[in-house]
């Protein structure tokens, strides 16, 4: 137990002359790393993984496990409540947290809402928010069970969601190796692709007169790429069928960040290198339609797009065979750390795959 000291009267309120840091010199991934150290090791002899993974693992006895996690969705900064309805914003703030308890091969069951409201926020479009969250709880299994509100500003709301499972069971980031295929469900990029349709239509409606009649997108030639950024799927789907199937992944980490910048974490995790084939990536054909009509490279979507909530995950070549070929398609190998992180493209050049896409700080 720590020692309790009482509150220094005689300190200074001044602020003392502490080095200043512009977080977005670390990096939101630097500055976990900073935040981190200050907390020290994780003790507890209940915690199976503690930071550093998609979700928190502890134990609750009889080989079961419960996994934790929480994240934050900030208006103006995740979502515009111009062109994204309220039902929308409360389906994606609960399965972008399912998402992670997916990436760990676990089941949600119970999620907490925290909610900082600004004044212009309605009765009536909280209502709509809650009936957004109500359907994917009930779609995932899941039920909330509590939370807080509060004023604020900008509306935000922070999810925790706890799944369980068998220890044995879970899956984590750092278990890739040399010689694993690097696979991902479903197509990358779509989400990208829907947010520049849905900021074209903002930006042509606030041009107004001819601007909005000649800026507005089709939005049913896109709605495949619209629906995937505002009503974005966690892949519980496919957790369930390799389950049934016997099958154990190496490593899965879900693809928020975007597939270029995930694997940087999945293999940092494992310490292992990584070669993604440019030819081989799942990309929509609405995809290449957004990226040629708003001058954009789909390959960029596909790798920093960001957003798309499909899993990325490792896997041996034997247990592959295990797998139906159409849950997920191979877009990769694992390599030695020394080899790096690198993009193939179809002529077989070779380059370094740099972090990129998003940037919170």
């Amino acid at each position: 137990m720590s020692e309790y000291r009482p509150f220094d009267s005689g300190a200074s309120m001044i602020p003392s002359s502490e080095p200043f840091t512009p977080i977005n010199q670390v990096g939101e991934f630097g500055l976990i790393d900073r935040l981190r150290s200050v907390l020290g090791d994780d003790a507890a002899d209940s915690l199976v993984q503690g930071i550093g993974d998609d979700a928190a693992v502890y134990r609750v006895g009889g080989g079961q496990v419960h996994v934790i996690t929480t994240d934050a969705m900030v208006e103006g900064v995740h979502f515009d409540r111009t062109f994204v309805p309220m039902r929308y914003i409360g389906w994606k703030a609960i399965a972008t947290n399912v998402s992670d308890i997916v990436a760990m091969n676990a089941i949600p069951h119970y999620a907490t809402v925290a909610l900082a409201l600004p004044n212009n926020v309605s009765v009536e479009q909280l209502e709509s928010l809650y009936g957004g969250m109500a359907e994917a709880c009930s779609h995932y299994g899941l039920n909330i069970v509590g939370g807080d509100v509060t004023a604020a500003t900008k509306l935000t709301l922070s999810i925790t969601v706890v799944g369980e499972a068998r220890e044995e069971d879970i899956v984590y980031r750092k278990g890739a190796q040399p010689g694993d295929l690097l696979c991902v469900t479903g197509d990358l990029g779509a989400s990208a692709a829907g947010l520049e349709v849905l900021l074209a239509g903002k930006k042509g409606f606030e041009a107004g007169g001819d601007g909005a009649e000649t800026s507005q997108p089709n939005l049913i030639e896109f709605a495949y790429a619209v629906e995937r950024h505002l009503y974005p799927q966690a892949r519980l789907d496919r957790m369930k069928t390799w389950a049934e199937a016997g099958v154990k992944l190496s490593a899965l980490i879900d693809l928020s960040d975007g597939l270029g910048g995930d694997i940087q974490h999945l293999c940092k995790a494992s310490g292992t290198g990584a070669v993604i084939e440019a030819g081989l990536l799942p990309i929509h054909m609405q995809t290449f339609k957004a990226a040629e009509l708003y001058e954009k490279d789909p390959l960029s979507m596909a790798l920093f797009g960001g957003e798309d909530y499909e899993l990325l995950f490792a896997i041996s070549k034997a247990d592959k065979e295990k797998l139906d070929e159409n849950t997920y398609a191979v877009v990769g190998q694992v390599v030695d750390a020394s080899e790096g992180i690198t993009l193939r493209d179809p002529d077989g050049n070779v380059t370094p795959l740099e972090t990129s896409g998003f940037q919170h700080f």
